[in-house]
């Protein structure tokens, strides 16, 4: 599941909002230690394009 997630956030990087909310579904669907590989792998991914968006959803779910 963790590896279509990382497909399904490379698909819709181009938008913000669609990005910020297939993140949060992730939430729901991945175990703890996968939301922690996941949280490795989109910060090395994506942080310099959502930054904010990457901190605002993973300080919430304290992963």
């Amino acid at each position: 599941m963790l590896e279509y997630i990382k497909t399904i956030l490379l698909k819709v990087s181009f938008d913000k909002m669609l990005f910020e909310k297939e993140l949060r579904k992730a939430f729901k669907v991945l175990i703890k230690e996968e939301l922690q590989e996941l949280k490795k792998w989109c910060y090395a991914q994506f942080s310099g394009m959502y930054l904010l968006v990457l901190n605002k959803v993973f300080a919430k779910a304290q992963v």
